[in-house]
């Protein structure tokens, strides 16, 4: 059973459409604050006392034949209110999960995308706590061993993959106290798996593929969204060729402003991380692609300079349009999708794929952002 569009608008009124002031007096949620220990993998699974939760893996595939696909499994867990201990009935609600499939085929110029809602209650959906376990009806990302194991299928679109990660969890931020305003209580715990090797099968249409490649996994658990004055975020994840991974996010005033919270993180080929404040990075905008679809007005491709490593970088989309339009999410609309690299880091040529998150440039973040 899945939640209808009406109700799941309902439900997503309820979890971010108070104001600021009655989210602060609602105290059944904890807020972030710095000095958390994290411990893996046990923080791989759910954190219930948080308010708004995520998985997102998102990755780069190829099959012998030399076809490559981007591709983006992201689900996400939505509190309506703390889990009640004592509660003994199966119709107990009190959270809602999403869950969003996307595929990027440059090479025929199409981008897919799936998505799936649900309770839960009665199994419908759930995410385990102390464990990889999170599912939206038979979509799932669940831990075996050291690996993680992905499974979605809707529509001739599906994957099964097993990520295996090659660098230990990556804390952003202040040890994982990832703040997203220079005032006020947003922020969330962050981390990443920045590198993970990946196996297993690919469907679309009537052809199954198998192929192998490269994933990244985010993980964020939080209660405030993000600050009123705040537009929206550029987030991008970056696997370089010579074994350096880059995440940045940008934090956007609704003026157009970039808030000095933003951060990033630079990881080396041991594993090692190296936080970069905004003065570390500098991130330009090279064009505009315009959505046909919404209207909505998106960069369309950034040069990236980082001085201290000397990386000098252009991002291009592998395709333009990229654009996620979400109805089963109280209308959630972003721009996700798969980038190509290309450069130098100091004289020596440097290339590389990754993907970039663009929100709020519809006029309103909606849903679950």
């Amino acid at each position: 059973m899945r939640l209808t569009a009406v109700p799941i608008i309902i439900l997503i009124i309820l979890l971010i459409g108070l104001p600021p002031k009655a989210a602060a007096a609602a105290p059944e949620f904890d807020l972030p604050r710095p000095g958390r220990v994290f411990q893996f993998p046990r923080d791989h699974g759910a954190h219930p006392r948080y308010k708004t939760e995520w998985w997102y893996y998102t990755g780069h595939l190829r099959t012998k034949e030399g076809e490559s696909f981007g591709y983006q499994l992201t689900f996400f867990r939505a509190g309506l209110k703390k889990p009640d201990p004592q509660a003994r009935s199966a119709w107990a609600l009190n959270t809602v999960y999403f869950a969003h499939l996307a595929l990027s085929d440059a090479a025929r110029g199409k981008f897919i995308f799936r998505e799936k809602a649900g309770r839960g209650a009665l199994g419908l959906a759930g995410a385990a706590a102390g464990a990889l376990k999170v599912w939206v009806d038979s979509w799932s990302a669940e831990m075996q061993g050291d690996a993680h194991h992905l499974q979605a299928k809707d529509e001739g679109l599906g994957l099964d993959l097993t990520l295996t990660p090659i660098k230990p969890p990556i804390l952003h931020g202040d040890a994982g106290f990832s703040r997203k305003t220079a005032r006020g209580d947003a922020a969330s715990y962050y981390y990443s798996l920045t590198r993970m090797d990946t196996k297993g099968r690919l469907l679309l249409g009537e052809r199954t593929l198998e192929v192998s490649g490269s994933s990244w996994m985010d993980h964020e658990f939080f209660t405030h969204t993000l600050a009123p004055e705040l537009a929206g975020w550029d987030w991008f994840a970056l696997q370089l060729e010579d074994g350096w991974e880059v995440m940045l996010y940008l934090l956007r005033h609704q003026d157009g402003k970039i808030d000095p919270a933003s951060s990033g993180t630079l990881v080396d080929p041991q594993g090692r991380a190296c936080h970069l404040q905004p003065a570390d990075f500098k991130l330009t905008p090279t064009g505009t692609w315009k959505s046909p679809h919404t209207q909505a007005v998106y960069p369309g491709g950034w040069k990236l300079e980082i001085p201290g490593p000397g990386y000098s970088l252009t991002l291009t989309p592998t395709l333009a349009d990229q654009e996620i339009r979400a109805g089963e999410a109280g209308g959630v609309t972003y721009w996700e999708g798969q980038v190509r690299v290309e450069g130098r880091k100091q004289q020596e040529p440097v290339s590389g794929l990754g993907y970039a998150e663009l929100t709020g440039y519809t006029g309103k973040l909606g849903g679950l952002f």
